[in-house]
């Protein structure tokens, strides 16, 4: 388990609870966070493997979850359960996306100064042997992937298009409706 899925002690017993559960059900964990307040919040945001979640499979998410830490308990005070997508400025928190949102504009923070500076924002440029490849405007700069403190895709005209976009090519799935009768066909029978 990565610090960028979990960062807290707490928030890594969530995530091996929660984490197979999430799986189970064909998706995956991206982020778990126990944040306080009068009533704490556990957040988790997550996705199928392929990317994407719809408002009814987090719901499904929640009930599942909940039912097991109900069982487990790790959490002694009240709180509050919120399943949500990673949205589209979402945290990049594993690898893989890195790679899946290369030539995408992201902001990454390091945990100690990196050339005299902990934060960096520039456009993707891919995985190169466990480093995180950005581009820069001085150049290409390799951050190791165990640096990183936070990172996450910046909102822009180019990545909203492109959200928008891949959205609209998985909501139209033909398969999911019912044939349709003509006369014709009644016709024939």
């Amino acid at each position: 388990m990565t610090d960028l899925i979990a960062k807290t002690s707490m928030d890594q017993r969530l995530a091996e609870i929660i984490t197979p559960v999430i799986a189970d059900m064909g998706f995956e964990l991206v982020r778990i966070r126990l944040m306080g307040g009068n009533t704490p919040t556990l957040q988790i945001m997550a996705e199928r493997p392929n990317g994407g979640i719809e408002v009814d499979e987090c719901a499904q998410i929640s009930t599942a979850v909940s039912a097991v830490l109900d069982v487990e308990d790790p959490i002694l005070d009240a709180y509050v359960l919120e399943v949500s997508s990673p949205g589209i400025d979402r945290p990049l928190t594993r690898l893989k996306d890195f790679e899946t949102y290369e030539g995408y504009e992201a902001k990454l923070e390091t945990q100690n100064l990196i050339d005299g500076r902990k934060r960096f924002r520039g456009v993707l440029a891919g995985v190169e042997d466990g480093e995180v490849l950005l581009n820069l405007d001085e150049g290409t700069v390799g951050l190791e992937f165990g640096w990183l403190a936070e990172a996450k895709l910046v909102m822009t005209d180019e990545l909203v298009k492109e959200m928008l976009k891949a959205r609209k090519a998985d909501a139209i799935d033909e398969t999911k409706f019912d044939e349709i009768e003509t006369e014709a066909s009644q016709d024939e029978e």
